[in-house]
């Protein structure tokens, strides 16, 4: 049977349905590691968090402060390690500072690595939603890979 890392033409997929607490990067963390081990013990290939699941969601202000913005991507590395298990990848939403400039962003986590990072082009300014204020638009992106698919 071909390790769970391997190119494949089938996904297996399962949805982590959760509510992280704003702010929270430390439980937010361990609520991804607990639902991917649910997630492999079904026998997923990949686990798929919703938007901004690491930090929180709405963070607002928090992303306009670099220690949360390095807090963030310390534990996106420790998830991308954890990866390297064989079990399922992980396709994350978080936000990512680049330049200086935070993003919203997807990961996608897989072999102990960060394997891909998108950043959301199309940023919602309305109602309650005030993307603009804090987030920088990422560049068109192209698609991702994942295991060959």
């Amino acid at each position: 049977m071909p390790s769970r890392t391997e190119i494949t033409d089938q996904l297996t997929i399962a949805l982590a349905q959760l509510n992280p607490i704003m702010g929270d990067i430390a439980g937010n963390t361990e609520m991804a590691r607990t639902a991917r081990a649910e997630a492999a013990a079904g026998g997923a290939d990949l686990i798929v968090f919703p938007e901004l699941f690491l930090s929180g969601y709405p963070p607002e202000d928090l992303v306009l402060k670099p220690s949360f913005l390095a807090a963030l991507r310390t534990a996106t590395e420790e998830l991308a390690a954890d990866t390297a298990d064989g079990g399922p990848g992980m396709l994350l939403g978080v936000p990512w500072s680049e330049a200086e400039k935070p993003h919203n962003t997807a990961v996608v986590l897989d072999g102990g690595e960060i394997t891909a990072i998108r950043h959301k082009v199309h940023l919602p300014n309305y109602g309650v939603f005030d993307e603009h204020r804090v987030f920088t638009p990422g560049p068109m992106p192209g698609p991702v890979s994942f295991r060959g698919v």
